[in-house]
């Protein structure tokens, strides 16, 4: 590994270090005094003025700590070149897709967010926001090269694609109702009264107030940021270089940590339950298929080989 290549894994870790203790300390104050009703001695002046400081750059601290995470040990693993490249197609795409949910309703539903994760882009997206769908990805496709046969087929590209997708997703089942429940983002669903049936099946209250086409636009949009990513860096690379490395795998994991400690602090127990298992499960085959391979991997074939044939 070159200097500069080291240098940006060391600042990887020490950027996951502070991303994942602003994760814990956030989730545990989320869970416990900033959940209503707000103690006593939360209430003073002084205290509401450090709360305010909390709510205004707390979040978009962890989230931009994540997402340089995220690209230093792309740079260390991929060269500045092609981080750069996923991380702007990821950002572009991502950025896109929230755009057109919070002007359309499309692909998500209908939502709009606060200003809770910082300045808003063209005055619907936190521009955090992209950021995040750019590390959760890059983190679910290190565990596709962990998990899935290796190959940079079209057809192998987009089968990661779409587990990565689903990896993804994985995270909303705790993030979403988590980040309702803190007024991160609302959502705007139409009442039961005039509903038509397709309303009433991808726009009703499905869990803890969100619809049903969330996660669909979930899968939707990391599938194709997913596919673009790998146009750019082949699964052969994701295996070779990025999967053997323990860091993306612990910014998945702390990444849940945040929305469920949030969840069980406000009694939502299905989202707990249901995150925790939604972000275990790919968790533990990635430690497994690491574990049953060994460093330097570079085909994994726990998923049958048949899979590959077309």
């Amino acid at each position: 590994m070159t200097p500069s290549r080291t240098t940006a894994a060391r600042g990887a870790n020490v950027a996951l270090a502070g991303h994942a203790l602003l994760l814990v300390l956030s989730g545990i104050a989320f869970a416990t005094f900033l959940a209503p009703p707000s103690p006593a001695w939360l209430t003073t002046p002084a205290n509401q003025r450090v709360a305010a400081l909390m709510f205004t750059f707390g979040g978009q601290t962890t989230v931009v700590l994540g997402a340089l995470a995220g690209i230093l040990h792309a740079t260390s693993r991929l060269g500045w070149r092609q981080a750069a490249l996923i991380f702007v197609a990821a950002f572009t795409i991502s950025l896109t897709a929230e755009l057109a949910g919070t002007t359309t309703g499309y692909p998500f539903g209908p939502y709009s967010y606060t200003t809770q994760l910082g300045y808003l882009v063209g005055g619907r997206v936190p521009f955090n926001i992209p950021t995040s769908w750019f590390f959760m990805l890059y983190a679910s496709l290190a565990i596709c090269g962990r998990i899935l046969v290796v190959n940079d087929s079209a057809i192998t590209k987009w089968r990661w694609a779409i587990v990565a997708a689903f990896v993804l997703t994985a995270w909303d089942v705790s993030m979403d109702p988590a980040m309702v429940s803190t007024t991160h983002w609302l959502w705007h669903l139409p009442t039961a009264n005039g509903a038509t049936l397709v309303q009433r099946v991808f726009l009703s209250n499905l869990f803890y107030g969100m619809p049903l086409t969330n996660w669909l636009g979930w899968l939707l949009t990391g599938c194709i940021v997913a596919r673009v990513m790998l146009a750019i860096v082949p699964p052969s690379r994701w295996a070779a270089d990025v999967s053997p490395s323990r860091l993306p795998l612990v910014l998945y994991a702390v990444n849940g940590i945040f929305p469920i400690l949030i969840c069980a602090g406000r009694g939502m127990w299905y989202a707990v339950a249901f995150g925790t298992i939604a972000m275990a499960i790919p968790l533990m085959l990635a430690v497994r298929a690491r574990a049953s391979h060994g460093v330097g991997f570079r085909v994994n074939r726990v998923m049958p080989a048949a899979l590959e044939r077309t």
